[in-house]
């Protein structure tokens, strides 16, 4: 078959356009609809009832995500709490901290299982944990090396479905096979975002890839910043403060959009690797996981927009124009502020606030923490004037958590697939909840509001 040339593909690529442009005037003719639709059907948009709560789609033991009250049908702004199978976070992490041990083990062991390990089942399974940690033979030449991509999300999708194909057994759903499965997602995810990450430096960035073995010893976070460095080094306060990351990332309800997805698969009876692959696909969004990179490019215009960052009027000035539309990325949006569950405080924000400020001061970060503060101080009242009502807006975790990243020194390109990474364990522990007391497929409903027209047949169309 004979290659087109240079200036064929260029015309075919426009052709092509025009195609595409066409079609998509057609498309707007016929597929629009009055949006008052949705009151009068009564439609609670994005599951949503008309108070902001969730509607209630079902029942879990794995995790609480308290953000209000209700007092005599009224929304009362709480400060927010992030419970984990009844364990409130910051016990979590002062009682590993206390010891100077690494939280994320046995958090994963907590949200599998439903109770705190002992020493002995703790040392079990992070020695499981590190047996699985290795790829499949070759899986890195020919999952990763051999199709290259740009964004590590997707590389995490593909092959979390390719690893279906190494499984002796993929299709059995017992728990005792899942959590066979789970263990060894949950091992082998950090190995596979790092290759991944590796070879899309060398293919797309023209610079050197390290492919390093995991140490059976180390942690998750300890084994993450040995896979990502080309010296392998890292300090213990930069590893634990990764780990308090995937700690704080590791689960969030059965309600958020990622586990709702991977719950909504689960309950049609499919395969582990099917559901945690569109698990990661639902991270990915910038509404959802995908925003801490929204905040990155929001917090880029603000440096550039704003010459003293120092000033608030100049900063609040700039925040005006994300709010209309005229700055940023023209949604409107402040990311990194609100949030579906909590109102005065995301705890999750809150903690990486306080490590965040704590590693920056004194460096050449900390002028970019003050800034960020300032957009924490300044947006709440900007949003509510916009709104015209006295919501209660808070920071939510994606405020920070780059700016985190960044000073340990992990790439932007990493910073969801980092949330992908933990929250594999989270996913994990709401699928076997799934299969063991959900019993029915997720199905909701659509109104159809579509007229009714005659079949028309070819020859008489216009």
């Amino acid at each position: 078959m004979l290659k087109l040339n240079l200036e064929t593909t260029v015309a075919l690529n426009e052709e092509f356009k025009k195609d595409i442009k066409l079609l998509f005037e057609q498309y707007q003719k016929y597929n629009r609809f009055d949006q008052s639709y949705y009151d009068r059907f009564n439609v609670k948009r994005g599951l949503r009832n008309a108070d902001g709560t969730g509607v209630l789609a079902g029942l879990s033991q794995i995790c609480n995500v308290h953000g209000y009250m209700i007092n005599e049908g009224e929304k009362m702004p709480i400060d927010g709490e992030l419970i984990y199978r009844g364990i409130n976070i910051h016990d979590i992490i002062n009682g590993c901290a206390t010891d100077n041990r690494y939280s994320f083990e046995e958090t994963a062991w907590l949200l599998l299982m439903g109770f705190l390990p002992n020493q002995k089942q703790l040392d079990h399974f992070s020695a499981m944990l590190s047996r699985y940690r290795d790829l499949p033979d070759n899986f890195t030449e020919d999952m990763i090396m051999k199709a290259p991509s740009t964004n590590i999300m997707n590389v995490l999708s593909r092959c979390v479905l390719a690893l279906y194909t190494y499984d002796n057994n993929p299709e059995d759903t017992s728990i005792e096979n899942v959590m066979r499965q789970s263990i060894q997602l949950i091992a082998r995810m950090p190995s596979i975002m790092v290759a991944a990450y590796q070879v899309k430096k060398r293919v797309f960035d023209g610079r050197s890839m390290y492919l390093h073995n995991p140490r059976p010893d180390f942690s998750t976070a300890q084994n993450i910043l040995r896979l990502l460095r080309s010296d392998k080094q890292f300090t213990e306060e930069e590893a634990h403060l990764l780990d308090l990351c995937l700690v704080l990332h590791v689960e969030h309800g059965g309600g958020n959009n990622s586990t709702f997805t991977t719950r909504v698969l689960t309950s049609s009876g499919t395969d582990t690797y099917s559901a945690i692959s569109a698990g990661i696909g639902s991270l990915k969004g910038p509404r959802h996981g995908g925003a801490s990179h929204k905040v990155s490019e929001m917090m880029t215009a603000i440096k550039e927009g704003v010459s003293n960052w120092d000033d608030d009027n100049e900063v609040k000035d700039f925040l005006v124009k994300i709010i209309n539309k005229q700055a940023g990325d023209h949604s409107g949006l402040i990311y990194g502020m609100g949030h579906a569950v909590y109102t005065k405080s995301d705890p999750r924000a809150t903690i990486l606030k306080a490590n965040a400020i704590k590693l920056a001061t004194g460096t050449e970060y900390e002028k970019e923490f003050k800034l960020l503060h300032s957009v924490e101080r300044l947006a709440p009242d900007l949003l509510r004037e916009k709104w015209g009502n006295d919501r209660s807006v808070c920071a939510n975790v994606d405020l920070y958590s780059g700016l985190v990243y960044r000073m340990l020194g992990i790439p932007e390109e990493l910073h969801t697939p980092l949330f992908a990474t933990a929250r594999t364990a989270g996913w994990c522990a709401h699928r076997m909840e799934e299969i063991s007391s959900g019993g029915k497929i997720i199905r909701p409903a659509y109104k159809p509001i579509a007229q009714e027209q005659e079949y028309i047949p070819l020859s008489e169309r216009h």
